[in-house]
Order: structure tokens, then C-alpha cells, then sequence
């Protein structure tokens, strides 16, 4: 009676496929493979910094007393880069900027006009919208500058996508009273955070009007 290949026992597993088959490792393979796996990780962190720099947030170093009282010289902080790609700028907030007399250097200044709205400086005062424009964060009164865009009693209207920018520290600073309207596209980022020093660090506040 002839057997059926049911019948048949396989005595001997077959061979396992090559491409299965390893060598052992050697600490010289496991050293490389280690350096390749920080190398990586390094790489996606660069990667990942540069897409938050770009587009998410900046980190920027106050340089001068533009700001003062409210920012201090050398003081760091954060810029949020986004926000404005879904709402307008407000009043009140304090922005980084490009300077409109070199584009290479960034300004740090608050919003103090919205497109389509009024203002005024007579006596040292700020006058928004026909009424006294009261800033609680500020001390002492608004100059103007000769020769600059604002003169004395001059009533100005704020263009289309374009803001009215003063520092706080008035008597000290470059801003819209001397070169006029800042576009919106100039406008890096919206400050939102303190990180340095760290006795002054925080969450920025926006003043109350």
C-alpha cells in the first residue's frame, strides 16, 4: 500500500530564510547606532525649533529704555507670532516691529490707534477719538518732536491696515509721533511673556482703558 503524503513526518525543520539570519552585534555596531539615534533626535529638535521660530513664537532681548517703566533694558521676552494671522492687533498691545527706517532692526512699541480712528497730542496730552486718552502705565506727559510726523493740535486719521505706535517712556522714544504710521505687515509679533529677569517674569497683562 503506497503512503500518502499525509503520512510523511518531516524529520527535519527547514532551514530558516537568510534574510532573517543577523550577526551578533558588536559594541562598535551598537556605539554607531547610538550616535545615529542622538544625531536624529538632535535633527527633529533643530527642525522643530525652527518651525516654532519661524512661525509660532520668538524669543527678543529689550535693548533700551523705550519701554520704561513697563520693559527694562536687557530684560527677554517672548513674541507671539501667530495670533495676529487670525484677529486684528488691539489697542494696548505691546508689539515688535520692524523699523520703518531700517528693516533690519526691531522695535518694541504699544498700539495706541486702530485703522479708521482719530488722534490728537496738545499740551503733552493724548487725545483718541475726540476724548482725553488716559494711560495708566505711563509717567510723565507726551512730547513732540520737531520736525517729526505729529505736530502740536494736528489731528490725524489712522489709514487702513496701518496702527499708531508710541513707547511708553515718551521723552525717549522713536516712534509714531516722528515717522508716522506703522503697516500692519511690519508688525512681527504681539509680546506676550516675561522670561527674564526672573523676579519680573510673567504673563503680559493688556491695560485696561
Amino acid at each position: 500500500m503506497e503512503k500518502s503524503t499525509d503520512d510523511i513526518w518531516i524529520t527535519n525543520p527547514p532551514p530558516e530564510d537568510e534574510d532573517e539570519i543577523k550577526e551578533p552585534q558588536t559594541l562598535l555596531g551598537k556605539v554607531i547606532d547610538i550616535i545615529f539615534t542622538f544625531l536624529e533626535s538632535i535633527a527633529l529638535g533643530g527642525a522643530f525649533f525652527v518651525v516654532v521660530y519661524l512661525f509660532v513664537m520668538q524669543p527678543h532681548q529689550v535693548k533700551g529704555n523705550s519701554m520704561y517703566p513697563t520693559y527694562h533694558d536687557k530684560e527677554y521676552i517672548l513674541t507671539d507670532k501667530i495670533s495676529y494671522k487670525f484677529r486684528l492687533p488691539e489697542r494696548g498691545d505691546v508689539i515688535i516691529l520692524k523699523s520703518p527706517k531700517n528693516p533690519d532692526i526691531d522695535f518694541i512699541k504699544r498700539i495706541i490707534a486702530l485703522p479708521g480712528e482719530t488722534l490728537k497730542i496738545e499740551s503733552g496730552q493724548v487725545y483718541l477719538n475726540n476724548s482725553l486718552f488716559k494711560e495708566p502705565y505711563l509717567q510723565v506727559q507726551t512730547p513732540l518732536f520737531p520736525g517729526g510726523f505729529m505736530q502740536e493740535g494736528l489731528i490725524v486719521t489712522v489709514p487702513e491696515n496701518m496702527v499708531f505706535v508710541m513707547g511708553d517712556n515718551r521723552p525717549g522714544s522713536s516712534d509714531s509721533r516722528e515717522f508716522g504710521f506703522i503697516p500692519m505687515e511690519n508688525i512681527i509679533g504681539r509680546v506676550f511673556f516675561r522670561y527674564f529677569p526672573v523676579s519680573r517674569a510673567g504673563m503680559i497683562e493688556k491695560p485696561n482703558y
